[in-house]
């Protein structure tokens, strides 16, 4: 058998154990299935009454719906920084290196587990969105690029989330990151219209990833003019994960040399 087969079956195998723990842990299941529900009414019902959208004239719901899926997707991408800090301080790793193995199977499995998983949770909340009166305008077309771009957005935060997860020497560090990745989408054109803030933080939400993703998301489901925002979201997903994966692997290994 070739070494590219024997590592499709290691990599296959370590995403099923990771789902699989998954779904024995209880917050864990809380968090892909309700929080999302949650998320969602708490924006349309609790604060949508009390926010305009600006010169957009879209209804709150439809304007913050995008933002409330990448959300969704990716608070529970960044807890992949937890389950590879769980595995190196746990155990788990020296288990691994007896094993016949790559290395780099190990952090690839978390990061396309974590895709598999926060990729539902955001249709979770899409299922929500729907029942609570999001009716998008999009065709086909438009739905699988909006696939796309929450799979791309997981991706590039499961691969970050790997990467903060192999620099901290705990999983209590590692846990920080979900709330930075929670925080991003208030600080971006999703929440809030962008030009409604004071200087230095619109300056900000313009020119951060989060903004260029949900507007283009906002375009695709709404049929809106979507103008560069679509490259820009572009550049930026697959900058980080053209970033994220190499330095996730040779951190892994340099973690794991030094046991």
């Amino acid at each position: 058998m070739s070494a590219s087969l024997t590592a499709a079956g290691d990599l296959r195998r370590l995403v099923v154990r990771d789902l699989r723990r998954d779904m024995r842990i209880l917050d864990g299941l809380i968090v892909n299935t309700a929080l999302p529900v949650m998320i969602m009414v708490l924006f349309v019902y609790v604060f949508g009454g009390a926010i305009t959208t600006g010169s957009s004239g879209l209804d709150y719901i439809d304007f913050v719906v995008p933002a409330v899926l990448l959300m969704s997707g990716g608070y529970g991408a960044a807890l992949t920084a937890v389950t590879i800090a769980e595995d190196m301080t746990g155990g788990m790793i020296d288990r691994f290196r007896t094993l016949p193995i790559s290395g780099w199977v190990v952090p690839t499995g978390h990061v396309v587990a974590s895709v598999i998983r926060n990729v539902a949770s955001s249709a979770i909340a899409l299922a929500a969105a729907l029942l609570l009166g999001f009716r998008p305008d999009a065709s086909l077309a438009d739905w699988v690029l909006v696939l796309a771009l929450v799979t791309g957005y997981v991706l590039a935060m499961s691969a970050l989330a790997a990467v903060w997860g192999l620099l901290v020497s705990s999983p209590q560090a590692a846990g920080a990151f979900s709330f930075v990745v929670l925080f991003l989408p208030y600080v971006s054109d999703g929440i809030v219209p962008a030009q409604t803030m004071p200087g230095v933080l619109r300056d900000f939400a313009y020119n951060q990833p989060l903004t260029p993703i949900i507007e283009t998301m906002r375009s695709l489901l709404l049929g809106l003019p979507m103008g560069s925002s679509g490259a820009v979201a572009t550049a930026w997903l697959a900058g980080l994960v053209v970033l994220c994966v190499p330095v996730a692997a040779v951190l892994f290994r340099r973690r794991t040399a030094s046991r």
